[in-house]
């Protein structure tokens, strides 16, 4: 065998189903960036779907598309990073929810021929400056909106920002300004029929942020918060492994197949350990194409031996502590180069 990087959807089952119970009455939209977290979209996306999960965060219109492509016509699929007019007519055409952070795109939406009525989510800017309205200018958003609804060209289907998680009172001065913004729509006669605010940390620890749809990604493949609670303590599980093979034993140590190029960020070494047949011992060099362990007795090419996640001494989360990351960095950085095994099914 070769190095590969191991998915148990069951595991992923589990999980989805602590995210549904963490999150209740809101819906889960489960966020699928990044290839669903480097573990990828398709298989996962399915697997998802086939849970009871009816809402996916997909980031852009093209995942977007692949996401309707692979769960049909049921699912809700919300994008927010919309390039322009032409992603306006492809997310529409494709029956996406739109992320709308700015106004210029309101423009572009009264100027199109649309294949379709536009499914608007308005962003307010609370105050993170990532994408969003300011709220000096939300007045005139809401105008370009009920413009667009009155034209029968557009529905507001949500109000809905980000969060910086960094301090309960910098979460709550946000959301101050969120409430206000969709009293705002109200008032101008646009009543969205879905709030989100909150993403994994927020949506699991502060019931008053879940709203109606609560956006999480990390915890529903396993990946826990750096600095934060535990795996355990959050009730959710790595859903996928690092598994490299022992290619060579010689006096340097024991060689593994993965390397910095399959995503294992150099400065970890002589940094964390793997189990072995004889207990744990220290990676003590990250090559690009290879790691080099301390030996232990009987260790043979052919060998396998989980480098991080499940199964392993460490999460993705524990080895990005130690390079001061976070575990949703260490798990993008898997190559897709490896081969992803789904079991568990």
């Amino acid at each position: 065998m070769s190095a590969s990087y191991r998915v148990d959807l069951a595991a992923f089952s589990r999980n989805l189903q602590r995210v549904r119970e963490a999150v209740a009455p809101a819906a889960h939209m489960l966020v699928v960036k990044d290839d669903a977290y480097a573990h990828g979209l398709i298989p996962l996306v399915v697997h998802a779907y086939a849970q009871g999960v009816r809402w996916f965060g997909a980031f852009d219109v093209a995942t977007g598309e692949a996401v309707r492509s692979a769960v049909g016509p049921e699912a809700r699929i919300f994008v927010w990073l919309v390039g322009g007019a032409d992603d306006l007519a492809a997310g529409v055409a494709a029956d996406l929810d739109l992320g709308i952070g700015d106004e210029a795109l309101l423009d572009d939406l009264a100027r199109l021929t649309l294949d379709g009525v536009a499914r608007i989510h308005l962003k307010i800017d609370t105050g993170l400056h990532r994408n969003g309205i300011r709220p000096e200018r939300w007045a005139a958003a809401l105008e370009r909106t009920a413009g667009l609804v009155a034209a029968g060209r557009g529905v507001l289907e949500g109000i809905w920002s980000h969060i910086s998680e960094a301090s309960d009172a910098d979460d709550d001065a946000a959301r101050a300004v969120f409430l206000a913004a969709r009293e705002a729509a109200r008032a101008a006669g646009l009543d969205p029929r879905f709030s989100h605010l909150a993403a994994s940390a927020a949506g699991f620890a502060r019931g008053e942020f879940r709203e109606d749809l609560v956006r999480v990604g990390a915890f529903s493949y396993g990946i826990r918060p750096a600095g934060g609670p535990g795996e355990s303590d959050l009730g959710i599980e790595p859903i996928a492994a690092l598994v490299a093979t022992v290619t060579a034993v010689d006096v340097a140590g024991v060689h593994l197949d993965v390397g910095s190029l399959h995503g294992l960020p150099s400065t970890l070494a002589g940094r964390f350990d793997v189990g072995t047949p004889a207990g744990p011992r220290r990676v003590e060099d990250v090559g690009l194409t290879t790691l080099a362990v301390a030996p232990w007795p009987a260790a043979s090419p052919g060998d396998e031996i989980v480098v991080f996640g499940r199964g392993a001494l460490h999460s993705a989360t524990d080895l990005a502590e130690l390079v001061d990351t976070i575990g949703e960095e260490i798990a993008l950085r898997v190559s897709p180069t490896l081969p992803r095994l789904y079991v568990g099914g």
